[in-house]
């Protein structure tokens, strides 16, 4: 064999043995990240080159000198390939994030699709089903077939006031879902807001047959900064939901407290609780459980809780619910200051 033939027999040799080892283990590594493929790719073809270079460089016999300048240039190589390969390895870096928060954002706009279909369902019905009994009534009393006028007058208000909360709720639940919110932040008393509440509530309690019970809080003062229409809105619609998935003769317990700059509202019910698989969907829109929790005819649409958690958002807290023993306990947490 010719030497020229030989040398290059030697160079494609050497160079074969280590892009083949690489390529095995940009086999095995590259099926755990495209981060890893990215950087050890260029790595392993550069380094294949600068072998084929030195065995072909000391197979011709060079001096050392002019073999030191050869690995000198292989080394520079060598750096240029690592340094191509971390910016590989960036970028896909880069790109794979950015292929996760479009995902993310797919999933959360799927997500928003699929509550606004639910939600509108829901609601449609809501709104269908009072309409109907409305209309029944008013064709009664205009036809003087009505057996009790009074009794249907009544209900046609209760039904009236009904829709009208239901509307307020989604406007109020609109408001929040647009970013439209805007807090009128104020000193107020904590126990008072809880106090006015609980009257407020006192004859759905009593119309249902159960006692609301306060747990008075040593902590004193009480005083937070927050939008007092909008934070009695969110406790009342605790305690109202509390109260209506609370059986007959049973209790509902309300505490508030004000320690260390955070002021605490906790709502316990004797609902019996709600399925773990359905704790995370508690606060969606339209959201009414089942079992223990299924709405009755003075529920609404399920608006409720959505409107707890946007207000308090809105006051830079968080509400959450948790299981108890006999019922189902929600906590508010909202900064005592802004």
């Amino acid at each position: 064999m010719k030497p020229w033939a030989t040398v290059a027999v030697t160079a494609i040799v050497s160079s074969a043995v280590v892009g083949a080892i690489g390529l095995l283990l940009l086999h095995l590594l590259g099926r755990r990240s495209a981060r890893t493929l990215a950087w050890l790719a260029p790595v392993t073809a550069v380094l294949a080159v600068v072998v084929g270079v030195v065995a072909t460089a000391r197979r011709m016999f060079l001096s050392s000198h002019d073999l030191g300048v050869v690995l000198v240039v292989c080394g520079a190589a060598g750096v240029v390939a690592v340094g191509i390969g971390l910016l590989l390895a960036r970028r896909v870096d880069q790109i794979e994030q950015h292929a996760r928060e479009l995902a993310e954002e797919q999933a959360r706009a799927e997500e928003a699709e699929r509550t606004r279909r639910e939600l509108l369902a829901w609601v449609s019905h809501d709104l269908r089903t009072p309409l109907a009994g409305m209309r029944a009534m008013t064709e009664a009393l205009e036809d003087g077939v009505a057996p009790d006028p009074e009794r249907y007058h009544r209900q046609l208000r209760t039904e009236v006031e009904r829709l009208t909360n239901m509307v307020d709720d989604l406007f109020e639940l609109s408001r929040i879902n647009a970013g439209a919110l805007r807090l009128v932040r104020e000193q107020i008393s904590l126990s008072d807001v809880v106090g006015d509440v609980i009257a407020a509530a006192a004859p759905l309690a009593v119309a249902r047959g159960v006692s609301i019970e306060a747990v008075a809080s040593p902590q004193s003062p009480d005083t937070i900064t927050a939008d007092e229409r909008e934070l009695r809105r969110a406790i009342a619609n605790l305690v109202s939901n509390a109260v209506r998935h609370t059986p007959h003769d049973s209790k509902v317990h309300v505490a508030a407290s004000v320690i260390g700059g955070t002021a605490s509202v906790t709502v316990t019910d004797a609902c019996g609780g709600i399925p773990d698989a359905d704790l995370a969907r508690v606060f969606e829109a339209g959201y009414r459980g089942d079992q223990a929790r299924t709405p009755d005819p003075d529920g609404g649409a399920g608006l409720g809780l959505a409107i707890v958690q946007g207000i308090v958002n809105a006051h830079g807290g968080d509400v959450d619910v948790r299981n108890v023993s006999g019922g189902c306990r929600f906590t508010v947490l909202i900064p005592a200051t802004s």
